[in-house]
């Protein structure tokens, strides 16, 4: 693609960057055919090449975001689905990146999304104010039919119906701290114990250091780790997204001189995705450049990592069919396929996929809250490909999918690690009765 920016624009080195992103494209429109907002929509517009003319024509113009390109970018899942599809190694997601920070500093939203983005960003990345926000939101759940009537609270209805009847007791593993191996030493790891997902379903992380302590593994969780970034930084919050970034840097750098680190085990496949890219979004920072980069280095998928592991046999083999759904941060965020799959068939269980693998389910951090109607028409077309399989029980990486999926069948949904944990040693998930 000709570019025609000027020797000032480029200057700035995230328009540097964007200009060679934009350079790479060739038009061809593979993408098209994976983007699911595409295949749902029909619009050229909201298809990563229609975005990608978009953010050119603003960048290259020099002029503030308008309503036209708010919308098709706003409504991009960022499920890079087009980044397995490109020929040309279009990073397309550092582009509407660079995007969402240009929106964020020259747009002015409506008031309701002012507010309600605000909401997510100062609440979602916080547990104890997610815990109590979802306590709070019991008394609010009557009230969504009422809202989603109303087209500038349809945000608010969906933030109410996502919410759980119940929210599930903190989990009695100690939040910081070391957990000693049960057996000889194989090694010391640190456990990302994340925001939302630790108060969702805790049981994901006591089940991942259950079975990393069990194979052998000092797991740590330190004190003073916070949110991964990933939240606020896809709403082009950067300022608050480097925030959190620094300060994960700090705490893991710590663990490292301490006792040293083989690995930072994440469960969450969308925040392994952002910190597998912290050397990059710090790589302008002097102080933190490389510290980022060796951080970046480290981190592992809870399923890359027990890849490299030598397991024993499983201890209950079980017959149960297991559909896996790859959630977009973990095949085309992480391009970790394989390993699952592997890891479950390892485990005993009878391993399928349904069709349109490649599609996002809708979930997409905060998209199911901004943008309801597309993500509810995906994750319709999801569950219907997913129990076309006719599973027992579904199995994912990433918590932002099992939320989504969960709302739309009742066939049970569990993180891939806990099944894990069951069949080589670990208690039975009560999910499975």
């Amino acid at each position: 693609m000709q570019t025609n920016f000027t020797a000032e624009q480029l200057a700035d080195p995230a328009t540097a960057e964007s200009e060679q992103i934009l350079r790479k494209c060739v038009h061809c429109g593979f993408c098209t055919a994976t983007c699911p907002t595409y295949v749902e929509l029909g619009n050229e517009l909201d298809s990563p090449r229609g975005r990608i003319y978009l953010i050119k024509d603003m960048l290259e113009n020099g002029r503030p975001a308008d309503r036209e390109v708010v919308t098709h970018i706003d409504r991009c899942l960022s499920c890079l689905s087009c980044m397995t599809t490109c020929p040309s190694g279009v990073n397309y997601m550092h582009l509407v990146d660079h995007a969402r920070v240009h929106i964020e500093k020259t747009y002015r939203r409506p008031l309701h999304e002012r507010m309600i983005r605000t909401l997510l960003a100062k609440t979602l990345p916080y547990p104890g104010r997610f815990r109590a926000s979802l306590k709070l939101a019991r008394l609010g759940k009557p009230f969504a039919p009422l809202f989603r009537a109303i087209p500038g609270l349809k945000s608010l209805a969906a933030m109410l119906t996502l919410a759980p009847d119940s929210v599930p007791p903190a989990s009695q593993v100690p939040a910081h701290g070391a957990h000693e191996p049960m057996s000889g030493t194989r090694g010391r790891v640190a456990l990302l114990s994340g925001c939302a997902q630790s108060v969702l379903d805790p049981e994901i992380n006591a089940a991942t250091i259950r079975l990393l302590t069990r194979l052998g593994y000092e797991t740590v969780v330190p004190a003073g780790e916070g949110c991964c970034g990933a939240l606020v930084h896809h709403m082009g919050r950067e300022d608050e997204a480097l925030a959190f970034a620094r300060n994960n840097v700090d705490v893991w750098l710590r663990e490292i001189e301490r006792g040293g680190l083989d690995a930072i085990i994440i469960t969450t496949s969308g925040c392994g995705t952002t910190i597998k890219d912290y050397g990059h979004m710090l790589r302008l920072d002097p102080d933190y450049a490389a510290k980022a980069a060796r951080v970046s280095a480290l981190a592992k998928d809870v399923s890359e990592f027990l890849d490299t592991v030598e397991l024993p046999e499983p201890e209950h083999v079980s017959d149960l069919k297991v559909t896996y759904h790859s959630a977009c941060s973990m095949q085309h965020g992480q391009r970790i396929r394989r390993q699952p799959k592997a890891l479950l068939a390892k485990a005993g269980f009878i391993v399928r996929e349904p069709r349109e693998g490649h599609l996002c389910c809708g979930s997409a951090g905060t998209y199911n809250i901004m943008q309801p109607e597309i993500s509810a028409r995906l994750r319709r077309r999801k569950v219907k490909n997913i129990e076309a399989t006719k599973p027992n029980v579904i199995a994912t990486g990433n918590i932002g999918c099992i939320t989504q999926i969960a709302g739309g069948t009742d066939t049970p949904i569990l993180h891939t690690v806990q099944l894990l944990d069951w069949a080589f040693g670990g208690p039975k998930p009560e999910a499975l009765g």
